[in-house]
């Protein structure tokens, strides 16, 4: 009887767990859905404003009376503030008033055929605002706020909005990337991953680099070596792995690998989940030289024997170097036949290091505070 109690339990368990997963999916498809609905009322709102200002001459005051009427009809619903109402109206007009030879260029040539008047450029034009919304009304409308007050054109805010869908981005995270130019900076490195990979590996490795790679969550001295600059990136390995984008899972620093008789160390190695493949970085604390590229092709070489299973894609290198000359970066890879990226790296906190010496460590501060509190 105890057994077969037991065995009861254990079944009630697996099926309220399995219900308790069935009830937060539903309640993020409702939340979800809520969410375009308003965006979607939103982007109608922000039309009629924007139309209402044009037609009418009600004066500067309209939104404000609007927001005093709306907010006394419906008192529990935010979004109504006179300054939300404003934000609204320049939602709507950042996405409708689109430029039309950029977009146009964007757009299917199947779409593009014929083409002569202005009335099929605004029906083209039309049809981009369309997706351009079913795209918006799908992130938070605090995601669409932070990306339209930051971003410079509709190309770039829409590149943001896809990464927010695709990464399911944090507002702070969305934030992040937007101030860092990750738009600028995505798919710039270097690489002979055209050659050296076969479509679509080669597109999707190349959209995995950067250039430059932004380190502003180091504070380092100001003659950091390649060791130092290695364990603080480690160190702070969440900072790390988002600058370097997703699908990138740490593996371990100074991995060691054996060649014939002799060590060798790689300084960090990565597993990308995305391109089913490792990735290994090397760290140079000095200018680009051709040399370095011999090397991480030596190490890349290595794992592809010793690690690379069934199933794994060919092994990528990144070498990540203080400076580099693109015409010289681009001659010392035409020749090699594993695939490596050139970037570099910028860090916006450098310390003298006699004064990065002479700072108190944590416990010391703690014990001044807690002296300090007891007189």
């Amino acid at each position: 009887m105890e057994v077969k109690k037991l065995k009861t339990d254990s079944q009630y368990k697996d099926w309220l767990a399995d219900l308790k997963n069935k009830v937060r999916r539903i309640q993020i498809k409702a939340a979800l859905a809520v969410n375009k609905e308003l965006l979607t009322f939103y982007w109608e709102l922000g039309a009629d404003i924007v139309q209402k200002q044009s037609t009418t001459n009600w004066g500067d005051k309209f939104l404000s009376r609007l927001s005093i009427d709306l907010m006394a009809e419906f008192p529990g619903m935010k979004g109504f503030s006179r300054r939300n109402l404003e934000l609204i109206r320049q939602w709507h007009l950042f996405y409708k008033q689109a430029n039309l030879p950029v977009q146009i260029a964007k757009q299917p040539v199947s779409q593009l055929a014929g083409i002569h008047d202005r009335e099929q450029s605004r029906q083209v034009v039309g049809q981009f605002v369309q997706q351009a919304v079913a795209q918006i009304t799908h992130i938070p409308w605090g995601h669409n706020i932070a990306i339209i007050s930051k971003c410079k054109n509709i190309d770039e805010a829409l590149y943001y909005v896809q990464n927010t869908l695709d990464h399911n981005w944090s507002r702070s995270v969305l934030v992040h990337q937007i101030e860092s130019g990750l738009y600028r900076r995505e798919g710039k490195a270097v690489s002979n991953f055209a050659n050296a990979l076969p479509s679509p590996q080669s597109d999707l490795a190349r959209q995995t680099l950067k250039d430059p790679y932004i380190f502003d969550f180091l504070t380092m001295s100001k003659n950091f070596d390649e060791r130092e600059l290695e364990k603080s990136l480690v160190d702070h390995i969440t900072h790390f792995l988002l600058e370097l984008g997703a699908g990138f899972a740490y593996i371990g620093r100074q991995v060691p690998i054996q060649v014939g008789e002799r060590d060798f160390f790689i300084d960090l190695l990565f597993y990308h989940t995305q391109l089913h493949c490792y990735v290994v970085i090397e760290l140079k604390t000095t200018d680009f030289e051709p040399e370095h590229a011999g090397k991480l092709n030596f190490y890349i070489k290595a794992i592809d024997e010793q690690l690379r299973k069934e199933g794994d894609q060919p092994t990528i290198g990144i070498l990540l170097c203080k400076n580099r000359d693109r015409l010289v970066a681009e001659y010392a890879l035409s020749d090699i036949h594993k695939p490596i990226g050139v970037s570099e790296y910028q860090l916006t906190q450098l310390l003298p290091d006699n004064l990065k010496s002479s700072l108190p460590s944590v416990e010391e501060i703690e014990a001044e505070l807690s002296g300090g509190s007891n007189e």
